[in-house]
């Protein structure tokens, strides 16, 4: 089904699920230590994952995958524990919005990862993208009102950088792994590394709150399957200005469960970011329409 929709379509599609599944993890992280979630959100993600390898006729996991994937997931593994302790302490716009920085820095490991050229029109729209990023993130909490607001704005960079690798390298095995393969592993190792911790230092989790973990599971599996799915099918510096639509979805979800209103500077912070977004979609279907015109028939 997803694969005869365009790479972006799909990409979108994992973008709504990822801001609902993180909505879901700052929600459980109020009543629940992060580690707990962290765990809960690979290992619950592993079962419905599993279903999907299932469903697509099981494909065999190698050794040399195993290998690749486990590297892979301790980087998943750091990007998610900074940011989901960052979505305690921040708004959910907000930790977004900065979150935002990661696509700057994909063209330049793309680039000596998996031999991607860094075109002028990338560096654009990364340019257009940081204004707008930037612009997002004035007007901030003094530090009386949010004493952890700057680890939080802090915990967000880190896991932004460790995310542009997580995204190179999921392009890498996306193409030679397929989706339901990658989709198992970006959910079974991480489980696997975040288990011991969060097991020593976590209580079990509420009766009333299973519902929401179960969820978490289910919408972190989707989010994975589509992002492997659109990321196989497209270079990675084409679709990652993509995510910069995850502002709109964050800051209608903040809003409606967190009575969350972005500061003005959100959405003209967002009017750089979505001009970004369209003016990068324009020159890559003028790329590949170009590039149709000079294939033979």
């Amino acid at each position: 089904m997803f694969g005869r929709l365009p790479p972006a379509l799909v990409l979108t599609l994992a973008i709504v699920a990822g801001s609902a599944m993180d909505a879901t993890i700052k929600w459980l992280g109020q009543t629940n230590h992060i580690l707990l979630v962290g765990f809960a959100r690979y290992a619950i993600g592993t079962i419905f994952a599993y279903g999907i390898w299932v469903h697509a006729g099981r494909p065999v996991i190698t050794r040399e995958m195993w290998g690749a994937h486990a590297v892979r997931g301790f980087v998943i593994a750091g990007t998610a524990m900074t940011f989901f302790w960052a979505l305690t302490v921040l708004p959910l716009a907000e930790a977004v919005t900065l979150s935002f920085i990661y696509p700057l820095i994909v063209p330049f490991v793309a680039w000596p990862m998996l031999g991607e050229r860094v075109r002028p029109a990338s560096l654009l729209a990364a340019g257009i993208g940081f204004v707008g990023v930037l612009t997002a993130t004035q007007g901030a909490p003094p530090a009386d009102e949010s004493p952890l607001h700057t680890l939080g704005v802090a915990a967000v960079l880190v896991s932004a950088c460790l995310f542009s690798i997580a995204m190179v390298l999921l392009r890498a095995r996306a193409q030679t792994d397929g989706a339901p393969i990658v989709g198992l592993m970006t959910s079974f190792i991480p489980a696997l590394i975040v288990a011991a911790p969060a097991i020593a230092v976590s209580p079990p989790p509420r009766a009333e709150d299973w519902p929401f973990f179960v969820l978490m599971g289910a919408l972190a599996a989707g989010f994975m399957y589509l992002m492997a799915k659109a990321y196989a099918r497209a270079e990675a510096q084409q679709l990652a200005p993509i995510h910069y639509t995850e502002l709109l979805w964050a800051s209608a979800i903040g809003f409606v469960v967190f009575h969350e209103t972005p500061r003005i500077q959100i959405y003209i912070g967002a009017a750089f970011i979505i001009a970004a977004c369209l003016f990068a979609a324009y020159h890559e279907r003028r790329i590949a329409h170009a590039a149709a015109k000079e294939t033979p028939t």
